[in-house]
């Protein structure tokens, strides 16, 4: 009897034993699944000296500090990315961390239909050129981007102008209807503005513009106004009709929503084109004495006069501002006021009439902005063409004529095809390759460089044009097109890298080191051979397109 106890109290005590171990065993399994896998294995090959750090020797030249696992080495995802110029970033879905590694961090658009000069302008339905840090600011005279590119100061840059024009152009087609607040109609919708003791205000019918209007009149003390109180949330592009006499302004009041910050937009009868000074943004509008119509978001008139401060950015200003005045000063008359989410006519039409007025008598919009391209070429000086400019402001001038009916755009159109036939060296942009092959240069330096999309660009201005004028018609564009597209299908080949492909020609022209695309230039390359691919059945563009596509993936040549 006394042996049974013996034997269960020793059973009961090997039992306990046995849970308390089963019970420390499964907590460690469970520290280890919780824990990392590399730590797992760093601890366990340290265990048995075959892990830990390593010094990775580079070339012979520095070193970079690496983790082995037996055979493997782990180099640092930070040296890689900037060695091979790759991309990657660590992602969390449901709770579960993953890196994602990306060859390229361009897209590629792949065209949905045939390309039609009446649609969209390629992908700049995509494009927000207003908000680039190179755009100074949006004229207040002009309504088209002022470009800070090769001069600080500010030029007007046809290519940029007519890149704001076709994007708003392929906004107006891609996006939805925009929302429209009526502020003050003269007819159905008055406001209620209020007028300080020594200012006037009277409502009549002007016969030039043929609508109601409100004059203002108020004196030289900072305290007589005319002001009306709104709360405008969300929709920040004003657009109203307005003649002003000298030293008269529109003072436009935003309210930052979360905070105690007024940021104040005046619109001042002045040529000076922007001047900011703390909470207070001044744009010139002119000082003729006329009817105009002011188109202006106000987002980005805030966002260009604190970059003038070199402000910080800041995220979303849309939804933490709202408008909650309007003040108008001097004298002259105001008509038809309203504010929208987007007014992408306005802003195309506004490009188109920028290209009319400044075009010269050879057909092109000269750069007034010294350029040094590259090593080995003399740099263009100021007045230089670029086939760019002449290939995008034609496709915009080509699209008004299409809207409007108005001739003056087409005529504009067929005048800037002058400086395509004109020689670099004569102050045009055209090149020849082996003196056979004919080049639109995007920058005519000499020796020419046979940059890539910049040429490209200039074949669907050709293209567009000659639709437009009608497929059927004897077109110089016609023959430009179609000359240009035999010298793109003999020289791609040149462009390929293998992995990747050649900005310009470069290390042919000057024989120096090539220009390799980047990856946004390269994603626009293959966006653009895919969308010539649907023009022209020769493989060789769809396939040099699927090719540098491929690249962008990781995909390379074979070699020897």
């Amino acid at each position: 009897m006394m042996l049974v106890r013996i034997n269960m109290r020793s059973a009961l005590v090997a039992l306990c034993i046995g849970v308390l171990l089963l019970t420390l065993f499964w907590s460690r399994c469970g520290e280890l699944s919780h824990r990392p896998i590399g730590s797992v294995l760093s601890n366990g090959l340290s265990d048995r000296g075959g892990g830990g750090e390593i010094e990775c020797l580079i070339n012979g030249e520095y070193s970079v500090a690496c983790r082995r696992d037996r055979d493997q080495v782990y180099l640092p995802f930070s040296f890689i990315q900037k060695y091979f110029e790759v991309y990657g970033k660590i992602t969390s879905t449901d709770g579960v961390d993953r890196f994602e590694w990306s060859h390229s961090y361009s897209k590629v658009y792949h065209p949905k239909k045939k390309y039609d000069p009446r649609g969209t302008f390629t992908t700049f339905e995509n494009y927000n050129v207003e908000v680039r840090e190179r755009v100074k600011c949006i004229s207040g005279i002009e309504g088209v981007p002022v470009s800070t590119q090769w001069e600080p100061r500010g030029f007007y840059y046809a290519t940029q102008i007519a890149q704001f024009g076709l994007a708003h152009y392929s906004k107006n087609i891609t996006e939805p209807e925009p929302r429209v607040r009526i502020i003050d109609d003269g007819e159905k919708v008055l406001g209620n503005w209020i007028v300080s003791k020594d200012a006037t205000i009277s409502r009549e019918n002007d016969s030039e513009l043929k609508a109601n209007v409100l004059k203002f009149s108020t004196s030289e003390l900072a305290s007589s106004q005319v002001w009306l109180k709104v709360n405008i949330t969300q929709d920040f592009v004003l657009s109203l009709d307005v003649l002003f006499k000298p030293n008269s302004s529109l003072t436009v009041v935003l309210q930052n929503k979360d905070k105690k910050e007024t940021v104040y937009l005046h619109y001042v009868t002045s040529n000076q084109l922007i001047y900011a000074q703390d909470d207070h943004i001044y744009y010139g509008i002119g000082t003729e004495t006329r009817w105009r119509r002011i188109t202006r978001d106000l987002i980005i008139d805030m966002q260009k006069g604190w970059a003038l401060q070199d402000r910080p950015k800041r995220k979303s200003p849309r939804n933490k501002f709202k408008i909650s005045g309007l003040v108008v000063s001097g004298r002259g008359a105001v008509a038809r006021v309203r504010v929208s989410t987007s007014e992408h006519s306005a802003h195309f039409l506004a490009a188109a009439a920028w290209l009319v007025r400044a075009q010269r008598a050879r057909g092109g919009w000269p750069v007034p902005a010294r350029r040094h391209v590259a090593p080995g070429a003399a740099d263009l000086r100021p007045g230089w063409h670029s086939a760019m400019s002449q290939g995008h402001g034609i496709s915009v001038l080509a699209r008004a004529y299409y809207r409007s009916g108005d001739s003056t755009y087409l005529r504009a159109a067929q005048r800037a095809l002058l400086l395509l036939d004109v020689p670099s060296h004569a102050g045009g942009v055209k090149a020849l390759w082996m003196d056979k092959y004919v080049w639109y240069e995007e920058y005519p330096t000499t020796p020419p460089l046979f940059v890539l999309n910049g040429f490209i660009y200039t074949l669907l201005g050709l293209y567009d044009l000659y639709v437009i004028e009608g497929e059927n018609s004897i077109s110089l564009a016609k023959k430009m097109f179609d000359d240009g597209m035999t010298s793109l299908k003999t020289l791609l080949p040149l462009f390929d890298t293998g992995s990747g492909s050649f900005y310009d020609l470069r290390h042919f022209t000057l024989g120096i080191s090539p220009n390799l695309a980047r990856w946004d230039y390269h994603a626009t390359h293959v966006n653009q051979l895919y969308l010539l691919a649907g023009l022209d059945p020769d493989p060789i563009l769809l396939n040099t397109a699927r090719r540098w596509e491929g690249y962008m993936q990781g995909k390379r040549a074979a070699h020897n």
